[in-house]
């Protein structure tokens, strides 16, 4: 093209003067001082500051001069025939692509910011017309016999002129200068921000190319308008966009939606999406939408949700291991200790099961203590021994967790030991993974603890922390439940041997007892009774408590009524007796054992007697016709306690009953003592006559109403004595 435009300022000399005559109506460029066409030439191809260049109709550069390739940043000779994507980055390689086809397209000239953003863009139609204008010869004027302006106006390249950005403004007035600061200010943020602006038709189809959002979605021109930008939207988003689009096209309201967008290389990213309405004349013209790529936003929520939840889950099991650990202090018992974390299990992580098997002392054989495992995934059989393959005895062999996801993996880690058959496990059991976790005592094993799921679970490294902490718990208090079972037994069997196998029998009295031990924790305390002749005929009865709990209380109630048995053989006056088991207690037992006995020698002829206390509750009377009261003999102080001991008369009239009792019966957490005995007395005076007459049946009655509402937490002793 630049050689043909050579021959406009160059005519050839052989033509005739019609043909000369027709040259001379063509619009001559002005060449002041007449410089030659090809000096000119030269000036704008290589001497020009400003870049020119010519594209083809297939959008490739068919002319380019110096300046143009210095911006470019390619070689002159190089850059011809290259597209816009090999001249420039995106998205600016899109914008030039975009702007050529409109060119092409329409004919119409575009002004657009440049690469870098210093440059303008400058782009405008190369039609037929200006080619002939340029480029007519002698020639073709004189085979035509028209003028160049007669010619075609069809458009067949386009030009590009890339002027730096204060030059290209030089020439503009206030007005213009304004609209275009305005336009780069707005395209500088839309290109420089994470958004895609698109415009669409009054219908909701895309009218015009978008080409960030093409380069974003690898979609041509074509797949993207009318409604084609739909299909890079996921399919589990885009019905409800579509939906909700369409609604706000109908209606004219504001959309805003936030969706998933498939890019060209085959990932998804998230945009929020708004939308607004243009109006003129009150009437909707078109769509103007903006698309932001929020992705880094929604993957730190959702990394910020997730270590939310993981941070909720570890408080969650970390209450749950406090928890246990609080439950596990009160269980007493293996199947307390079992239930507790049977519970925990449930509700920390999800168990479907849980189980504790314990060794028999063999070392051989375990012990299931809360479930059946004979039909069990992971059991051969029964009994259990630790030669049976199972998730639990592989957790005592290896001392170490054994973690089983699904029936696969099952079958998998117990191959050459278990027949295993996914599908059959699938049918005749709920379960589907599981845990072993052996339960260790300073190294050696006690048994194993099992969950199972209803689900294949992969259990994470923090569950596994947690799982093996609850196993140490419950390894703890598995061995101390066993240790305070064998001294709950060692305890009970002696407290038992030193209590009367049965009361005397003496004729004109009719006695009953009861010794309950707290059934809450199953310690056993220090309360005690007895009965027995005296060598002159007549009955010695006793009442006693001994503070404290287990072995300790029992050897000393142990101690303390043989010696009482012992003195009162020899001088049997409740004065010498207590004073003897002062003498006792000062030599052989601890200051901090404190222990109370009521004592009583009574003379089953007549009903007369003897009664001394050290410090215990009065015994309640019961007379025929009146109303119960306790007797008012002074308590003194404990045994031990240095203090004169005194005794005094006791009467026990026909039809009357004395009833001798421990603190247990009318003190417990939640009563106080001085109510307990007020209650004692009247529940007592509602009983009815024929149960006042028998022993057996007013004990009953006085421990059910007395326990009735509360917890027991204490032992529980009671001693009727009855004159018929």
């Amino acid at each position: 093209m630049g050689a043909e435009a050579t021959e406009t300022f160059v005519p050839k000399q052989a033509q005739q003067p019609q043909q000369m005559e027709q040259v001379q109506q063509v619009p001559q460029i002005p060449n002041p001082g007449g410089v030659p066409g090809w000096a000119l030439v030269d000036v704008l191809m290589h001497q020009a500051p400003v870049g020119f260049a010519a594209f083809g109709n297939d959008l490739r550069i068919c002319k380019a001069n110096d300046a143009f390739a210095r911006a470019v940043g390619h070689d002159q000779k190089d850059s011809l025939g290259m597209l816009p994507a090999d001249l420039w980055p995106e998205p600016f390689a899109s914008l030039a692509e975009a702007a050529l086809r409109k060119v092409l397209a329409e004919g119409l000239q575009l002004t657009e910011p440049g690469y870098p953003p210093t440059i303008t863009a400058f782009w405008f139609p190369i039609q037929e017309a200006t080619t002939t204008a340029i480029a007519t010869t002698t020639a073709t004027t004189a085979d035509t016999g028209t003028g160049a302006g007669q010619d075609s106006n069809e458009v067949t390249g386009v030009g590009l002129l890339l002027v730096p950005a204060e030059a290209a403004g030089a020439s503009l007035g206030p007005a213009e200068e304004a609209l275009r600061r305005s336009e780069e200010r707005y395209r500088s943020l839309v290109q420089g921000g994470a958004q895609v602006v698109w415009v669409a038709e009054r219908d909701g189809a895309m009218k015009e190319d978008a080409p960030e959002w093409r380069w974003i979605t690898g979609q041509s021109v074509e797949e993207f308008v009318g409604d084609g930008w739909l299909d890079s939207i996921h399919s589990e988003d885009r019905d409800r966009v579509e939906r909700g689009w369409r609604e706000c096209v109908r209606t004219g309201k504001t959309f805003d939606d936030r969706y998933r967008i498939r890019t060209k290389g085959g990932s998804y990213r998230h945009y929020d999406v708004r939308a607004v309405p243009i109006e003129r004349n009150g009437k909707i013209i078109e769509w103007v939408g903006a698309s932001t790529d929020v992705t880094s936003q929604r993957e730190a929520e959702e990394m910020r949700g997730r270590l939310t939840e993981q941070l909720s889950a570890a408080a969650l099991r970390t209450a749950r291991l406090q928890q246990a650990t609080s439950m596990l202090a009160e269980a007493l018992t293996v199947e307390q200790v079992v239930e507790v974390i049977t519970e925990v299990g449930r509700t920390a992580i999800g168990a479907l099961r849980s189980a504790v098997a314990l060794l028999e002392p063999d070392n051989i054989r375990l012990r299931v203590v809360n479930d059946d495992l004979r039909n069990a995934p992971d059991s051969p059989g029964w009994p259990l021994t630790l030669d049976s393959p199972s998730v639990m005895t592989k957790a005592i062999a290896t001392r170490r967790p054994v973690l089983v996801e699904d029936p696969e993996d099952l079958r998998k880690q117990f191959e050459d030991e278990l027949d295993i058959d996914p599908q059959r496990i699938a049918q005749s059991s709920d379960e589907r993974s599981w845990v072993g976790l052996p339960l260790l005592a300073a190294g050696a094993p006690l048994g194993a603890l099992r969950f199972s799921f209803g689900r294949p679970r992969r259990i994470t490294e923090e569950e596994r922390v947690f799982l093996e902490a609850l196993a140490g718990q419950c390894s703890l208090a598995v061995e101390r439940a066993a240790m305070y079972e064998r001294e709950h037994t060692t305890a009970e069997t002696l407290q038992r041997s030193l209590l009367p196998d049965q009361l005397p029998s003496v004729p004109g009295l009719v006695m009953a007892a009861r010794y309950l031990p707290v059934a809450r924790n199953m310690e056993i305390g220090g309360d005690w009774y007895d009965a027995f002749w005296l060598a002159d005929r007549r009955l010695a009865v006793a009442v006693g408590d001994v503070m404290g709990k287990g072995l300790i209380a029992a050897a000393g109630m142990g101690r303390v009524r043989n010696a009482l048995r012992a003195l009162a053989l020899t001088d049997p006056r409740p004065a010498a007796v207590l004073g003897g088991l002062d003498r006792l207690f000062q030599a052989t037992e601890l200051e901090e054992q404190v222990t109370t006995v009521a004592y009583l020698v009574l003379d089953p002829v007549n009903g007369d007697g003897v009664l001394g206390n050290a410090g215990h509750l009065p015994a309640l009377i019961l007379d025929k016709g009146k109303a119960p009261r306790f007797d008012e003999v002074e308590a003194g102080t404990p045994l031990g306690w240095a203090s004169p001991r005194k005794q005094h008369s006791f009467a026990l009239l026909p039809g009357s009953t004395a009833v001798f009792y421990s603190d247990g019966l009318v003190e417990n957490r939640s009563r106080g003592l001085d109510a307990g005995l007020d209650e004692l007395a009247a529940v007592a005076a509602r009983a009815e006559p024929d149960v006042q007459d028998q022993p057996e049946l007013l004990l009953q009655y006085l421990v059910d109403r007395m326990l009735a509402g509360h917890e027991q937490d204490d032992d529980v002793t009671v001693l009727v004595v009855h004159r018929p």
